[in-house]
């Protein structure tokens, strides 16, 4: 058989004179000059490049032509484990409860409601694929119906671009009320009393700056907040007794809320809490007080507050749940006699209730390793919460619970129509040692027959950023190695807040390379216990996670068998230096301001995939991109392909995927995605099969 030759990039070497640092990028001109219009409009794309992205994606398929057959089946098997007909339990919200539901075979979901305690009377709010038909991609952001339950809006994405609009249909005629509104985020709000519409808007370098209000039923829109600072995000909602209508604005490292009463909805919104540097804090109001969630005061691992002022400014704070550091508080529900609050501690989540009086109690589960999470629902006047309970060998089970009789209802759990036996399976909850001594937490996901000698074949997926955790889910897609012999493994790297938010500030700025040296010692620790062995490792992540998969690449090649970078963030320093791109100066508090911070920018060009590529052996790898991806753009991995395999001494292949429809999430229906999924996965298999770890 005739090996494909893999695409050459053009080389056009770029100097870059940057506070007084000099760098050169020949590939630099793979970013279109028109990018932002390709955003909007893929076929904008200058002919150069998009010939080398097809010539890319002609490569890779022929080199995965022998995958063909398995990546067929590991869909077959993925699509064999989703319920076609699925439905979610409906959440009650007065005289009506919501639901979404999929036809056999449907890609989206169909939102609709029925009387409340009714099996008949369905009402469709929205169809998905009647506005999906036609399209290579749509996907719906956000929807829901207005507090009266005469409206629904719904926030759309057609490109994959994240250029959302936002509609809003009147439910007794149908009609389609107003302009469509273009929306930053998708993010939007009813006013308590239905009257109004409050989206935050996006200026013309994609970032949220302004939120506008309008009258729900069609009018005029009018500007009540611009925000100064464009590092910061901002979002709008209203509080959980309806009181108030809030606009969330903030960073990764400082928060502020401004509020509008509800009984005035045309009013300017009012700052409750000035924002300072460094506070985070987040507020809902309790009938006769607000609940503050904050850091302030050095609470790491956040604690909560109360204030009985009608403008809850920090002065009024005084503290309630008190700040204990390694419990970390990531949010809370109010109820009218009720507060539910989630905390995560090693890794593991767990629920706590309590009454207006203050007693409380925990609702936990024994698994070593789960994830537990919080659905509030609609209703404020209720005793009933419902929380998800998974592990990676149980699949989904929700539960209503009573929050004063404290017993739960299994209300759905998922269906796996092919079949699924937790018994075949174990998870467990390793800690592997890092360099400085902190252990970092694995979970793992075997067949319980799997040998721990080292001869299974190895997935590690890891993330680290931004605060997200990587909660220990179940997973229809994982099964599928899996159940081929191989041993499925997260770690739960500094950078996510699985050990707390300490663990996300431990691996960011200047702790950033804390890591990538917690994956490799993720990794080392699980050879070291006959879970796999060097080489045979197939190493796995996305986005801020692709940046982690190209900075291990570079750190120890000689450990993986496989390297797959899905939208992988890797041109750090260029892209930490472009200020028009959209998510740029909001990033700066994650990773530093390259611009005019020079240790940050000597810190970012350390680490930075892309910079620190260099003669030496790398693995196969596998990158992977979307055309209209306004997060990572496209070029980003094109860029790091080219300059990978222009330098690699080895011979395993670099290989690079642009999904040409698609933007930072992948495709947009439940199945089409699952195609991307089992193109990674026969990925996997096959390079590791072919042994060409360095």
């Amino acid at each position: 058989m005739i090996t494909p030759t893999p695409p050459v990039a053009r080389k056009e070497p770029t100097i870059i004179e940057q506070i007084g640092r000099v760098r050169s990028d020949e590939y630099a001109w793979m970013k279109d000059d028109n990018w932002k219009e390709v955003l909007r409009d893929p076929t904008k794309l200058a002919g150069d490049i998009r010939a080398h992205l097809d010539a890319e994606n002609a490569y890779t398929k022929a080199m995965l032509a022998p995958t063909e057959a398995l990546q067929a089946q590991m869909f077959a098997e993925m699509k064999g484990r989703i319920k076609e007909d699925d439905s979610s339990v409906p959440t009650p919200d007065g005289a009506w409860e919501y639901y979404a539901r999929y036809e056999p075979g449907g890609e989206h979901p169909i939102h609709a409601r029925r009387p409340r305690g009714r099996d008949d009377g369905e009402e469709v709010l929205l169809d998905e694929p009647a506005l999906a038909a036609g399209k290579p991609f749509f996907q719906v952001a956000a929807s829901r119906h207005s507090p009266d339950h005469a409206l629904y809006a719904w926030a759309a994405d057609e490109q994959g671009s994240e250029y959302y609009t936002i509609h809003i249909r009147d439910l007794a005629s149908g009609e389609i009320l107003g302009a469509p509104v273009e929306s930053a985020n998708g993010d939007f709000a009813f006013s308590p009393d239905s009257a109004w519409l409050f989206w935050v808007w996006r200026d013309e370098n994609a970032r949220p700056s302004r939120v506008y209000r309008r009258a729900a039923r069609g009018g005029e829109d009018v500007l009540i907040y611009e925000e100064a600072d464009e590092g910061m995000f901002l979002g709008v909602g209203s509080t959980s007794d309806d009181s108030h209508i809030v606009i969330h604005v903030g960073d990764q490292e400082t928060t502020e809320s401004l509020l509008i009463p509800a009984e005035a909805p045309q009013s300017l919104p009012v700052i409750a809490q000035p924002r300072e540097k460094g506070v985070k804090y987040g507020l809902d109001r309790w009938g006769d007080r607000w609940v503050i969630r904050t850091n302030a005061d050095g609470a790491v691992d956040f604690k909560l507050a109360t204030s009985e002022a009608s403008m809850p400014s920090r002065d009024t704070w005084r503290d309630w749940i008190a700040h204990q550091p390694g419990r970390y508080i990531t949010g809370f529900a109010l109820y009218a006699g009720h507060i539910v609050r989630a905390e995560r501690v090693d890794a593991l989540d767990r629920l706590v209730v309590a009454d207006r009086a203050g007693d409380e109690h925990v609702v936990s589960f024994d698994e070593e390793a789960y994830a537990l999470n919080l659905d509030s629902g609609y209703e404020y006047d209720t005793a009933v919460t419902r929380f998800v309970y998974q592990s990676p060998t149980t699949p989904r089970r929700w539960f209503d619970y009573d929050m004063a009789s404290r017993e739960r209802t299994l209300r759905k759990t998922q269906e796996i129509p092919s079949g699924h036996d937790p018994a075949l399976y174990v998870a467990r909850r390793l800690q592997a040692p890092a360099a400085d001594g902190e252990l970092v937490p694995v979970t793992v996901l075997m067949r319980a027959d799997t040998p721990l000698d080292g001869s299974a074949p190895l997935l590690l997926y890891g993330y680290g950023a931004y605060g997200h955790a990587m909660e220990p889910t179940f997973s229809i897609r994982s099964l599928s190695l899996v159940d081929r012999g191989w041993i499925w493994a997260v770690a739960h790297v500094r950078g996510g807040s699985d050990k707390g938010w300490g663990w996300f500030l431990d691996g960011r700025k200047d702790k950033k390379e804390n890591t990538f040296t917690d994956f490799i010692a993720a990794a080392e620790h699980l050879c070291a216990h006959g879970y796999g062995r060097s080489g045979r490792i197939a190493a796995y992540g996305g986005s801020a996670g692709g940046m982690l998969m190209g900075a291990i690449a570079n750190l120890r090649p000689d450990l993986w068998g496989a390297i797959i970078a899905a939208v992988p963030f890797v041109d750090v320093l260029n892209t930490m230096s472009d200020t028009t791109l959209p998510l740029t100066p909001p990033e700066w508090p994650e990773w530093g301001d390259p611009t005019r911070d020079v240790q940050a920018y000597d810190r970012i060009a350390g680490y930075s995939p892309y910079d620190q590529v260099a003669e030496r052996p790398y693995p196969p790898i596998l990158a992977t991109g979307g055309l209209s991806d306004p997060r990572v753009t496209y070029w980003e991995p094109a860029k790091w392909v080219a300059r990978l395999r222009e330098r690699t001494t080895g011979e395993a292949p670099i290989l690079l995927r642009i999904n040409m429809e698609a933007g930072h999430g992948g495709a947009s229906g439940r199945y089409d995605f699952l195609k991307e999924i089992a193109l990674d996965y026969a990925f996997a298999v096959w390079a590791l099969e072919r042994g060409w770890a360095p």
